[in-house]
C-alpha cells in the first residue's frame, strides 16, 4: 500500500512528481476552460474579479510542464470559505499566507493524473504572471528563449522543483518588468 501524499517527505514528493516538459498541446486551452467552468460553479462569483490561464501552458508553442496554472483574483474574501470549498471539491491546499492560497488537483499517490492543475488564489493586482504570459505570447523570440532556458534546466532540476523555479527567476522578472512597461495598467 502506498503512502498518502500528506505522509510523504518533500524528496519523496519530488520523485513522485518530477519536472518534465512536453511539446505544447492545444488541448491545454480546453482543459483550462473546463476547469474555469468548474471553479466558477463552486466559488462565489461575487468576489472573483478575474480567472486567468497562466504559466507555460498558456504560452503558445513552447514546451511546458503539462500542468495548467490558473490564477483566481478575488476582491475580498474569507480565505477559510475558499479553502473549505476547494478542499471539499478535491483540491489539495499546498500553501497558504495572508495574501495567497495555492491548491493542486490531479496529484495522486501513484503520480500525476491525466489532467493536473495548480490554482493560485490572490487578491486583485497580484498578477505578475499575466504580464509575463502576455509578453511571451507577444514576442515569440523571447518565448523560444524561455523554452530553451527551461529545457536546459530540466535534467539538472528534475527532482528539485524549488531549484527549477529559482533558476528561471531572473528571466521571469526581467520580462515581467518589460511587460509592465509595455502593457501598463492592463491588469490593475
Amino acid at each position: 500500500m502506498s503512502k498518502k501524499l500528506s505522509e510523504m517527505t518533500l524528496e519523496e514528493l519530488w520523485h513522485l512528481f518530477p519536472i518534465f516538459l512536453v511539446e505544447h498541446k492545444p488541448i491545454w486551452k480546453q482543459w483550462y476552460e473546463e476547469e474555469v467552468m468548474n471553479l466558477s460553479s463552486i466559488l462565489s462569483s461575487n468576489n472573483i474579479l478575474r480567472i486567468s490561464h497562466i504559466g507555460s501552458t498558456a504560452i503558445d508553442g513552447i514546451w511546458a510542464k503539462p500542468i495548467i496554472d490558473i490564477l483566481v483574483e478575488i476582491n475580498d474574501s474569507d480565505f477559510n470559505d475558499i479553502i473549505n470549498i476547494l478542499i471539499n471539491n478535491n483540491y489539495l491546499l499546498m500553501s497558504q499566507s495572508d495574501k495567497r492560497l495555492s491548491f493542486n488537483k490531479g496529484y495522486t499517490e501513484y503520480g500525476f493524473a491525466e489532467k493536473v492543475f495548480h490554482i493560485h488564489v490572490r487578491f486583485v493586482g497580484d498578477n505578475d504572471e499575466i504580464y509575463f504570459r502576455d509578453y511571451l505570447n507577444f514576442d515569440s523570440n523571447i518565448a523560444k528563449e524561455y523554452e530553451k532556458l527551461k529545457l536546459s534546466l530540466w535534467e539538472k532540476y528534475e527532482y528539485d522543483r524549488d531549484g527549477y523555479t529559482n533558476a528561471k527567476q531572473d528571466f521571469i522578472v526581467k520580462y515581467t518588468n518589460m511587460a509592465k512597461g509595455k502593457f501598463k495598467d492592463r491588469y490593475l
